[in-house]
């Protein structure tokens, strides 16, 4: 295992600069996940730091080497694809000991290293089938069991669960976590899916536009995000941003309606502000706002709410059963100290 140290690494393409200065450090045996919309530079990182793409400034060190200049295979790093690259033609155990018999390791370490694999993974019972004959989360099993057999610093995963249906997502997250706890070997994971990383990280990097926005554990970013496209991006459903002014008497929305706030965040004087409210941090309070009903998903456990506050578009839920119809009105109230407050550039103001 090893730590990974990624100092102000940059990557151009022609004059696309698609990654600008980027610096984390990962520690030896961390749980890292980089996430961030499509094109934010997640995979072109992590790509990097595999050696499958070229830095163009910078420093990555995987323990205490820098390896700007490696090969990948050089790096002592194992990588698991979003489209788990199997050979067909092989059986799962040839294809997680292929890469053993490539680096010429022999004949009985290889069968020792697969049987570990194998029965970490629960697939001692899959050794001679082919690819073709395994499900979806047998298969992602499989690319997992031929970079666990390698034993490597580091693991890299690129968007391994995006192929898998929503049921089996939720299994996978939990046999990866799970994995990374027995094993404790440094792992840097992207996707997509703030979900994935809130459940699996001890670290999250949200990334935006080829710089990173914010880093932290899961609940730090949920509880104090920086700014507001972390506060947008982190939680689902996202919390509600209503624009407005910040006073002595708390929020006033722009269409006239007041929001509380914590002690301490008036204002003696009107500045211009986001005012950011999470949807499970509404109470149904007779004496509340009105919020007048659009849409009610109810999902057994909870029930969400989509609706209209005055001119804003709000969410809700609620872990009450609430008996409402399209074009009704029920009454809610913020938890004042929950809401989030952001000045005119999006920065964070309590």
């Amino acid at each position: 295992m090893a730590s990974v140290s990624i100092n102000n690494v940059g990557k151009y393409y022609g004059l696309v600069e698609a990654l600008k200065g980027i610096s984390v450090d990962v520690k030896d045996g961390e749980f890292v996940i980089l996430v961030g919309p499509s094109g934010c530079g997640k995979s072109t990182l992590l790509r990097m730091i595999a050696g499958l793409e070229d830095i163009s400034s910078g420093e990555v060190e995987i323990g205490s080497r820098v390896v700007n200049d490696l090969p990948p295979k050089a790096r002592d790093i194992a990588m698991v694809f979003q489209n788990y690259a199997l050979y067909p033609h092989m059986t799962v155990a040839q294809n997680m000991a292929f890469s053993l018999k490539l680096a010429k390791v022999p004949k009985t370490e290889i069968q020792t290293k697969v049987n570990r694999a194998a029965e970490i993974l629960g697939l001692q019972s899959l050794l001679e089938r082919p690819p073709g004959q395994l499900s979806g989360g047998q298969r992602q099993r499989v690319a997992m069991g031929r970079a666990i057999v390698r034993d490597p610093e580091v693991f890299l995963f690129d968007e391994p669960l995006s192929n898998l249906d929503a049921k089996l997502r939720v299994q996978m997250r939990s046999e990866i976590k799970e994995l990374h706890q027995r094993l404790r070997t440094t792992t840097i994971y992207v996707t997509h899916d703030q979900i994935e990383a809130m459940t699996m990280a001890d670290k999250i990097v949200v990334m935006h536009d080829g710089i990173i926005e914010q880093i932290g554990s899961p609940l730090d970013l949920y509880d104090r995000p920086k700014n507001l496209f972390v506060a947008g991006f982190i939680g689902s459903p996202s919390m509600n941003f209503i624009n407005g002014t910040l006073g002595p008497d708390g929020f006033r929305t722009d269409d006239g309606i007041l929001m509380p706030v914590k002690t301490g965040d008036q204002r003696a004087s009107g500045i211009s502000a986001t005012y950011g409210i999470r949807p499970e941090h509404f109470k149904l309070d007779a004496a509340g706002l009105p919020l007048e009903v659009v849409v009610v998903e109810p999902t057994g456990s909870e029930t969400q709410v989509l609706g209209r506050m005055g001119e804003h578009n709000v969410t809700g839920v609620f872990r009450e059963r609430i008996d409402a119809k399209p074009g009704s009105t029920i009454n809610v109230t913020p938890d004042a100290a929950s809401i989030h407050l952001f000045d005119i550039n999006g920065g964070r103001l309590n």
